[in-house]
């Protein structure tokens, strides 16, 4: 930004002498003019630019059910920060829980935060474990599944809700590797919901009930447990409490 000129140039080359010779301490102040928050150029201008634009790719990926999701639980919140600093180093999260314990409510909530967060990335996918299956069978998608399979495991942000839930079979189990073996390599964040906790082993070494372990194989369970943060969900079933 350039000074205003006077009228008659020569009043600013009178005035600076006359300045120069009689005050010669004092010095130009400096001039801020750079742009505002509300400006272009300004960094908070463009992550809020980034912001408004992921918050419509959530609200149009979220079902309506769940556009009113809010990521309340501060691990939940932790977890979607990090993600929205580095995805690369923020690992992925498991939400266990028994039914309507607001896991489903809780990831879609994260999405939404980090949507928030103005991300200079945000390409998600929410999706089930038993329409992920369906998907990926035979005739499940016009792409075919090796397609499909191959766009699940290079979004940069997945929710697979269910984990666990389908039947397994040697099917089921290599799908589900291939899923998240890709995902753990390539460093990609992925929120997983199941209603089965990752290990029900208990201190003595016995088997509380059925577990994620059971359901999904040793080898998907290993993976999950190296960079995969669990948040247990615990209450009661808020679907039936809201009926009542």
């Amino acid at each position: 930004m350039t000074d205003p000129q006077p009228t008659n140039p020569n009043v600013w080359t009178h005035l600076r002498a006359g300045i120069a010779q009689h005050a010669p301490h004092i010095q130009p102040g400096p001039i801020d003019d750079g742009p505002t928050p509300d400006e272009p150029g300004h960094p908070e201008y463009h992550r809020a630019r980034r912001a408004e634009w992921a918050l419509a790719r959530w609200h149009t990926a979220t079902p309506p059910r769940y556009r009113h999701a809010d990521a309340t639980h501060p691990d939940v919140q932790a977890w979607a920060n990090r993600v929205a600093a580095d995805p690369t180093t923020a690992g992925s999260l498991l939400l266990t829980g028994t039914t309507g314990t607001g896991k489903t409510h809780q990831a879609y909530g994260a999405l939404r935060h980090i949507a928030a967060a103005g991300p200079h990335v945000y390409e998600i996918r929410a999706t089930t474990a038993a329409d992920m299956y369906g998907l990926l069978r035979p005739k499940g998608s016009a792409r075919g599944s090796e397609e499909e399979l191959k766009r699940l495991c290079k979004v940069p942000l997945l929710v697979l809700d269910d984990l666990g839930s389908a039947k397994a079979s040697e099917w089921t189990e290599e799908v589900t590797y291939r899923l998240i073996n890709e995902r753990y390599n390539a460093c990609l964040p992925t929120l997983y919901t199941s209603n089965l906790p990752a290990d029900s082993t208990d201190r003595d070494g016995n088997k509380q009930g059925p577990d994620l372990t059971e359901a999904l194989g040793e080898r998907i369970v290993s993976r999950l447990s190296q960079d995969t943060a669990v948040i247990p969900m615990t209450g009661p079933d808020r679907r039936r409490l809201h009926a009542a």
